[in-house]
C-alpha cells in the first residue's frame, strides 16, 4: 500500500504525536509498504527529517503555548501537501487538537480520502468528555460524578466532593489535570485548566487501580493496568517518561473482573459512535466499582504505548497491528 501518515500538528501533544508518527512509519516500512512523512504544521518531511523523527524522544512536560503558536502561524495546510489524493490511505498519528477532534477527520472525508480511525462525528464527541460522560451513562457505563464550570467550591463539595479532578474539557495526555483536596485550591485550579480550553470539568477522583483496554475491529483486548511510579495519577510526565509508569499486560485480575472491564470497554466504544480502534480508560475503585474515565480515538502508537501492548498481550506484534488499522480504514471506504 501506499500510507501518508500524518502527525506532528499544533495541539499541546505535538511531541507525543511525533514520537508516534515516527514508529508508525517505521512499522509500516518494515511491513513493505510505501510511507509518506507529513507533519501537518510543515508539509512533507525530507529523509533525514524522518529519521530525526523516528528517534525522536518526549520531553517531561507538553511544548510551551508560546512554541506551538509559532509553529500554528507558520503551519501549511494538509491540503497542500502534493499528492495526497493519490495514497491508498492516510494513517493518523495526531494527538489532541483538531488531529484528535474530528476536524481533519472532516476534511479528509470531504476529500474522499480514506483514513484510519474513528470519523468525524465520533472523533468530536469522544474528545469532548462532558457530553462522553452524558453518553456513557445513558449506555450504562458508570463513570464519575462531574460538574462543569462555572463552579465553586461549596457546589463541587456538594455534587461531586473532594478530592476532584479539575481538567480541561476537551485535552489529551492529562495536560492541564490537578487533582484537587483542598476547597482552597479549586480556583487556581481550575485557572491552570483554562490555560488550555474554555470549557472546564471537575470529576470526583476515584482512589483505586488504573486500568485500559484497547478496542480493535469491534472487539476488546488485553485489559492492562497502569501503575505510575512518581505521582498519584498516570500524569503526562508518567505517560511519557522511561521508568514513568509500570504497565502491565494482562493486568492481574480475576477472569470475571477482566470480562467486565472488556464488555464494558466495548460498550463505550460503541455508545461514543467510535469506530476501528480506540482505548478505553478505567478507574477500579477499593470496592470493586469499575468507572470509565474517557475513551481514546487517536491513542499513543509508539511499540511501547498502551494500546499496542493491549494488542501485543493478544498476539498482534506492532506492526501487524498498524497494517490492521489501515485495512480497516480502506475496508470502511469501500
Amino acid at each position: 500500500m501506499k500510507i501518508a501518515v500524518l502527525f506532528g500538528g499544533t495541539s499541546e501533544e505535538r511531541d507525543v504525536s511525533l514520537a508516534s508518527g515516527g514508529q508508525v512509519i517505521r512499522a509500516l516500512r518494515l511491513a513493505g509498504h510505501e510511507v509518506l512523512a507529513i507533519d501537518t504544521s510543515r508539509g512533507f518531511l525530507s529523509p533525514p527529517e524522518v529519521e530525526a523523527v523516528i528517534v525522536a524522544k518526549v520531553d517531561p512536560f507538553p511544548p510551551a503555548q508560546e512554541a506551538l503558536a509559532a509553529i500554528h502561524n507558520q503551519a501549511l495546510a494538509i491540503a497542500n501537501a502534493p499528492d495526497l489524493g493519490a495514497v491508498d490511505v492516510v494513517m493518523l498519528a495526531l494527538h489532541g487538537g483538531s488531529g484528535e477532534d474530528g476536524s481533519v477527520q472532516a476534511f479528509l472525508k470531504m476529500l474522499g480520502i480514506p483514513y484510519t480511525g474513528t470519523g468525524h462525528r465520533g472523533s468530536a464527541i469522544a474528545m469532548d468528555k462532558d457530553i462522553s460522560k452524558h453518553l456513557l451513562r445513558s449506555a450504562g457505563v458508570p463513570t464519575p460524578e462531574w460538574i462543569m464550570t462555572p463552579t465553586d467550591a461549596e457546589q463541587v463539595a456538594k455534587l461531586v466532593g473532594f478530592p476532584a479532578v479539575v481538567k480541561p474539557n476537551k485535552q489529551g495526555s492529562s495536560v492541564g489535570l490537578t487533582i484537587v483536596r483542598d476547597p482552597a485550591l479549586l480556583a487556581p485550579a481550575i485557572a491552570k485548566a483554562a490555560r488550555f480550553d474554555d470549557e472546564i470539568m471537575v470529576e470526583r477522583f476515584i482512589t483505586g487501580r488504573e486500568l485500559t483496554v484497547g478496542i480493535l475491529d469491534d472487539q476488546a483486548l488485553a485489559v492492562g493496568e497502569i501503575r505510575p511510579l512518581h505521582s498519584e495519577t498516570f500524569d503526562y510526565a508518567s505517560k511519557y517518561q522511561l521508568g514513568g509508569a509500570e504497565e502491565i499486560f494482562p493486568a492481574p485480575l480475576s477472569e470475571d473482573l477482566t470480562s467486565e472491564v472488556q464488555r464494558l470497554g466495548l460498550l463505550a466504544h460503541r455508545a461514543l459512535k467510535l469506530e476501528c480502534y480506540s482505548r478505553i480508560d478505567f478507574r477500579l475503585a477499593a470496592d470493586g466499582r469499575i468507572y470509565c474515565l474517557e475513551a481514546n480515538t487517536l491513542p499513543g502508537m509508539t511499540a511501547t504505548s498502551l494500546l499496542p501492548k493491549s494488542a501485543a498481550a493478544v498476539g498482534i506484534d506492532f506492526p501487524e497491528l498498524c497494517e490492521r488499522i489501515c485495512q480497516l480504514a480502506l475496508k470502511r471506504a469501500r
